[in-house]
C-alpha cells in the first residue's frame, strides 16, 4: 500500500471515529456508533499492516499479535459478566498505557526512528517520548489499582498518606529535573538512567492518586483514567508520527475530559479534589456507632404487597443502582415493566449519572435487558416529576437517592444533586441489609413514613414481585 493510500485510509478511518462518537451519544444510534467504530478500526488496522512501513519481514509477528489479541478479545468479551464490565474497562485502560510506555523505550532504543534528526527536531521527538512514557505510566499503574478497587481485591477506601501533597508536588519536580537531564543526555545509554527513574516516580504517582481516591469517586477515576489513556495514545501518535493516532487519542482524552466534569458536576465534586483523594469508603460498610443516626422507625414490606402497590398505582419511577446489577436482577425487572405497561401503568426508569462503578452502567444493563429507550430518563428531566409519582422503586441503589445530600450541610454529600424519590407517595428501597453505600454515609430515606424497606437478594424478592403481579 502507498503512503498517499494510507493516508486516505487513515483519513476515512478517523471520519469514522467521530461518527462513532456522535452515535454513542445516544441510545438508539449506540449500536450504529459502535458499527461505525468496528469498521473504522478494521480500516485503520488494514492500513498500517498493509501500509509502506511494515515490511513482510514483520507481517509474521503482526499477525501473531493480533491472533492472541483478538483471542483474549472474544474470550472476555463472551465471559465477562456485565457486573464486571467497570473492572474490564480499567483493566483495559492498563494496557493502553503499557502500549504507550513499551512503544516509548523501544522508539527511544531504536537508532532508525531518530537517525534522521539532529538539533531542535531531536529534541522534540525526546520530549514526545518522555512525556508519552509519563503519561503511559500514570495510565497504567492507576488503572491497575481501579481494577483491584472495583473487582473488591483492593479495598475502597482512600488511603491518605501524611503529607501526600507534598510527595505529589516533589515527585512531580523530579521528574521535571530528570526530564531535563534526559534532554541534554549524549547518548541512548546516557539518556536510559532518568527515563526509568522518571517511569518508576511515574508508576507510584499513579499508584498514589489512585489509592487515595474513595469507593464514592471512583465512576469519576474509571472516566478519568479513559481520559489519560486517550491522551498516552495521542502522545504515542506524535513518537510514530501517525496522524491517527494522534487525532483518535485526542478524541478520547478530550471526550473522557468532558465525561469527568460533567460526572464531577453531578456529584457537586470538584475535578481536583477528586484527584487528590480522601472521600468516600468501602462499598456496603455499616455506618459508624458513633454517627447521628437518622430518626424514625424502618418499615419493612413483602413482595405481595409490593406486588399490590405496584398494580393499584397509575405511575411508578424505577431507580436501578449497583444492586441490581450484581443481582443480575435486570432481565426481571424489564419483565415487571412490561406487565404494568401491558396494564395501563406509566413507568420510567430514573438513571443518576454516576449510578453503578462507571458513566452509563445502568443504561447499559437496562439495554442489555430490552427495556425501551424511551422510558429510561435522566435525573433531571424526572425530579421534578417525583411528586406526582405513585410509588418511587430503588432497586439497589443508595447515595444516589440520599436525602442528606439536601438536608444535612454536614454530610460528606452535601450539595450532591440526588434522585427525590421520598417525593413520591410511597418509595419502596429493595437492599440486602441497612448498610450504608458506596459513600459509607447513613441514609435517612430508609426512615421515612412513606418509605418500606424489601430485604433480600433483589433478584429474589423481583421474581417475588413477579410471580405476585401474575397472579
Amino acid at each position: 500500500m502507498s503512503e498517499s493510500l494510507a493516508t486516505v485510509s487513515y483519513l476515512g478511518a478517523t471520519i469514522l471515529f467521530i461518527l462513532c462518537l456522535g452515535g454513542l451519544s445516544n441510545q438508539e444510534t449506540a449500536r450504529r456508533g459502535n458499527l461505525y467504530g468496528v469498521i473504522g478500526m478494521t480500516i485503520a488496522v488494514l492500513a498500517t499492516v498493509l501500509g509502506p512501513h511494515v515490511g513482510s519481514a514483520g507481517y509474521a509477528w503482526l499477525i501473531g499479535a493480533m491472533v492472541v489479541g483478538a483471542s483474549i478479545g472474544l474470550y472476555a468479551a463472551r465471559t465477562v459478566q456485565m457486573t464486571q464490565m467497570p473492572e474490564l474497562v480499567a483493566l483495559m485502560h492498563s494496557m493502553v498505557g503499557l502500549a504507550a510506555m513499551l512503544v516509548g523505550f523501544a522508539n527511544y532504543i531504536d537508532p532508525v526512528a531518530s537517525a534522521h534528526m539532529s538539533g531542535a527536531e531531536k529534541a522534540i521527538h525526546e520530549v514526545e517520548i518522555y512525556v508519552g512514557i509519563l503519561i503511559g505510566a500514570v495510565t497504567f499503574s492507576g488503572s491497575v489499582i481501579a481494577f483491584g478497587k472495583l473487582s473488591g481485591k483492593i479495598s475502597g477506601n482512600p488511603l491518605l498518606l501524611p503529607a501526600r501533597h507534598w510527595i505529589n508536588l516533589a515527585g512531580l519536580l523530579v521528574v521535571i529535573y530528570f526530564g531535563r537531564e534526559f534532554l541534554r543526555a549524549g547518548s541512548v545509554g546516557e539518556g536510559m538512567t532518568p527515563l526509568i527513574v522518571m517511569t518508576v516516580i511515574a508508576l507510584l504517582f499513579g499508584i498514589h492518586m489512585v489509592m487515595a481516591i474513595g469507593g464514592a469517586d471512583m465512576p469519576v477515576v474509571v472516566s478519568m483514567l479513559n481520559s489519560y489513556s486517550g491522551w498516552a495514545a495521542a502522545a504515542t501518535g506524535f513518537m510514530l508520527s501517525n496522524d491517527l493516532l494522534i487525532v483518535t487519542g485526542a478524541l478520547v482524552g478530550s471526550s473522557g475530559a468532558i465525561l469527568s466534569y460533567i460526572m464531577c458536576a453531578a456529584m457537586n465534586r470538584h475535578f481536583i479534589s477528586v484527584i487528590a483523594g480522601g472521600f468516600g469508603t468501602g462499598g456496603g460498610t455499616p455506618a459508624a456507632a458513633g454517627a447521628a443516626q437518622p430518626a424514625g422507625e424502618v418499615v419493612a414490606i413483602s413482595a405481595p404487597d409490593t406486588a399490590e402497590l405496584l398494580r393499584e398505582a397509575k405511575n411508578v419511577i424505577i431507580v436501578p443502582g449497583y444492586g441490581m446489577a450484581v443481582a443480575q436482577a435486570q432481565h426481571t425487572v424489564y419483565e415487571i415493566t412490561r406487565l404494568l405497561r401491558e396494564k395501563g401503568v406509566n413507568v420510567r426508569f430514573g438513571i443518576h449519572p454516576v449510578a453503578g462503578r462507571m458513566p452509563g452502567h445502568m443504561n447499559v444493563l437496562l439495554a442489555e435487558a430490552k427495556v425501551p429507550y424511551d422510558i429510561v430518563q435522566e435525573m433531571d428531566e424526572l425530579n421534578d416529576d417525583f411528586p406526582q409519582t405513585d410509588v418511587a422503586m430503588v432497586i439497589g441503589a443508595n447515595d444516589i437517592v440520599n436525602p442528606g445530600a439536601q438536608d444535612d450541610p454536614t454530610s460528606p454529600i452535601a450539595g450532591m444533586p440526588v434522585l427525590e424519590v421520598w417525593k413520591a407517595k410511597t418509595s419502596i428501597v429493595m437492599k440486602r441489609s441497612m448498610a450504608s453505600g458506596y459513600a459509607g454515609v447513613d441514609n435517612p430515606l430508609f426512615y421515612k413514613e412513606n418509605n418500606r424497606m424489601l430485604f433480600g437478594d433483589a433478584k429474589k424478592m423481583l421474581d417475588e414481585v413477579l410471580v405476585a403481579l401474575k397472579a
